[in-house]
């Protein structure tokens, strides 16, 4: 029955408590949080199976001759159906009715794209640009509050570069693991996180400081049986294809979270150790950064060792947020953290650098922006402009907007790309994904900037 709101006494008065007790259930123990946990695997499994194909493998939909000539490669339909019939070993794409409209796979689209850029006009930019000579970008998306888009942001970052025609590495930081999700990944246990990475650089390091220790007569601390194991570990061995051809993974799994706690045992033991650059190292060693065009680190909700190692190997940092007063000030504080945290890491290295006369270190990102999610215009202009008052060009112009389409990919636990227009219509399909068209417009701005720059500098330096 529906309590009616507009007389009588609000819902929290003459509560019976006999009542209350028959609805109260028994009480919680220990083994109940179990139970509740394996209540939410099954659920979860559940959610996660849908847009699975029947041997539980996540893929991604088809893309017709509409979305291709519209979103994904420069050229009109006639001329793109034109260039089909003149090259008859192009992938020729598939219909669902005689006659009807074609339909590709990404990898599909991704070898037309190469055939106009070798063949089309000149003037057109088929391939996305990245100068020859430069490694991948690493672009660390964070914030310490939850809720705020923040995987949401970088998952969808990583989908449209991917259209884009860019080669894609996600890494995800979090061990609640819902990036990893997003992708379809498959995560055992820690060892097929980047903890090897954080582990080998701390036992690569130990080694180091035993051989001087070895030099100097003194004997070496012992490795044990997970940093020996962890010197075997490469990061190429972490990495699993995911349902986008262009688009690979180091996933996570709650176990992760140890590494929250071992860190600091290593860093108590070696003190020298620079373990906030335990992953972009291992991500530079093993050929990464040559072996794909940009890397989105997806980092915890916490300012956390694994936060500090994805922030530290960026280039480029992005911190979501809502346009409310709390999540403004949440935001601020997060600053607020980061500025003290890495001044202080700079202070402590830099009195013994200078004491040594050695360089001192110096962290520097090529760009960091903060940008609006799930934005309200109707409700949120005035705060939104007050924002960007205050933050100028460290908050983005681009404030994305929250939509249907939004709810409705969510929903089917997958991203906005990923949704078929069938489901809606053209139209509508068309503005709900326009907002993260330009999200994705506005990070691609900062992106060719800083490679721009890096590339004039090298060969400044080279003349």
């Amino acid at each position: 029955m529906k309590t009616d709101r507009t007389g009588g006494t609000p819902p929290y008065f003459n509560i019976d408590p006999d009542a209350a007790l028959e609805a109260l259930g028994t009480p919680t123990d220990t083994a109940g949080f179990g139970a509740i946990a394996q209540a939410c695997d099954r659920g979860r499994q559940d959610l996660a199976g849908r847009g699975l194909e029947e041997d539980g493998r996540r893929s991604l939909r088809l893309f017709s001759t509409w979305e291709i000539t519209r979103y994904l490669i420069p050229v009109a339909q006639g001329h793109f159906r034109r260039v089909l019939k003149q090259n008859p070993d192009l992938p020729q794409g598939r219909s669902e009715t005689e006659g009807g409209a074609k339909w590709f796979t990404l990898d599909e689209v991704l070898r037309l794209r190469a055939h106009f850029a070798a063949e089309g006009s000149k003037a057109k930019n088929y391939l996305p640009w990245r100068p020859e000579g430069q490694p991948a970008k690493i672009v660390a998306v964070a914030n310490f509050k939850g809720g705020v888009g923040k995987t949401s942001t970088a998952a969808h970052l990583a989908m449209s570069a991917a259209l884009d025609g860019y080669r894609v590495l996600v890494v995800d930081l979090d061990s609640q693991g819902s990036m990893t999700s997003i992708f379809g990944g498959k995560v055992a246990d820690e060892w097929q996180t980047v903890f090897p990475l954080l582990a080998r650089h701390y036992a690569q390091h130990l080694r180091g400081e035993n051989q001087r220790r070895l030099d100097r007569g003194e004997a070496p601390q012992p490795l044990d049986d997970t940093l020996t194991e962890a010197l075997k570990a490469k990061a190429s061995d972490l990495v699993q294809p995911t349902h986008w051809p262009n688009i690979d993974l180091i996933g996570a799994q709650l176990n992760l979270y140890w590494a929250e706690f071992q860190i600091p045992v290593w860093r108590i033991q070696g003190r020298g150790w620079k373990l906030w650059d335990a992953l972009g190292e291992g991500l530079e060693a093993d050929g990464l950064l040559d072996a794909y065009d940009i890397i989105f680190v997806d980092t915890p909700p916490a300012l956390g060792y694994l936060t500090i190692n994805g922030l530290a190997a960026a280039d480029i940092v992005l911190v979501p947020l809502g346009a409310s007063f709390l999540e403004f000030d949440s935001t601020g504080r997060f600053f607020d953290m980061l500025h003290s945290t890495f001044a202080s890491i700079e202070e402590a290295e830099n009195m013994a650098a200078r004491a040594l006369g050695r360089a001192e270190l110096s962290f520097e990102w090529d760009a960091v922006r903060a940008v609006i999610t799930r934005y309200d215009g109707m409700q949120q202009a005035e705060l939104a402009a007050l924002m960007q008052s205050y933050l100028g060009q460290t908050l983005s112009p681009h404030r994305q907007d929250f939509t249907a389409l939004i709810g409705q990919a969510g929903e089917q636990v997958q991203g906005i790309y990923e949704a078929d227009y069938r489901d809606f219509n053209r139209e509508t399909y068309a503005r709900g994904r326009e907002t993260f068209d330009e999200t994705y417009a506005a990070f691609k701005r900062l992106l060719l900037g800083a490679w721009r720059r890096d590339e004039l500098a090298a060969r400044e330096a080279a003349e």
